[in-house]
């Protein structure tokens, strides 16, 4: 330890001042030792040079091994992440997939209802038609039936009124002649 201050020179400059020697070498070696005690608390919480880069490597050597760790750990979580967002992808997919496959499904289901639809219609229209077209021949049949009664009839009535005629003319004739 150094002392940056004259010792001798404090024990001349008080015998100076009216202290004997004694007192004087009593009074700086008193103070020496408070320095000295100073000294020491103040050393005990310093760290020398040496002890200061050992712990400066230390330190650094702890901040190397944490980035490592936060290295490794951002991989392994990047891996993580990576291989969980491939399973979204593949889960997406498949979804994916299972609805396209029911919209097959519905188009496929829908166009054959449609298609037993338009079959129904038309065979709807088809009875229909052929309901129509006997109705048609029915009353076409019915019409050629009355027309033909009719000509019945109408020669009946004719037979009718030319033998009424003719009994007619007979008796008139048989009038004439018998008043003749």
């Amino acid at each position: 330890r150094r002392l940056f201050f004259d010792t001798h020179a404090l024990v001349c400059l008080l015998e100076e001042n009216g202290f004997t020697t004694q007192q004087s070498e009593v009074i700086v070696s008193a103070l020496v030792k408070i320095m000295n005690t100073n000294l020491d608390m103040i050393y005990k919480d310093m760290v020398t040079k040496v002890q200061q880069e050992i712990a400066l490597q230390q330190v650094m050597s702890h901040i190397g091994g944490v980035k490592k760790d936060m290295i490794i750990l951002e991989k392994s979580e990047f891996s993580a992440l990576r291989s969980e967002n491939e399973k979204i992808k593949l889960e997406l997919q498949q979804i994916k997939k299972q609805v396209m496959d029911e919209i097959t499904k519905v188009r496929a289901d829908n166009k054959l209802n449609l298609n037993l639809e338009k079959s129904r219609v038309k065979e709807l229209h088809a009875q229909q038609d052929r309901a129509l077209t006997q109705t048609d021949r029915k009353i076409d049949t019915e019409v050629a039936d009355l027309k033909t009664m009719l000509e019945t009839h109408k020669l009946d009535n004719i037979k009718y009124l030319a033998g009424s005629v003719f009994t007619c003319l007979t008796v008139a004739l048989g009038f004439y002649r018998l008043w003749i």
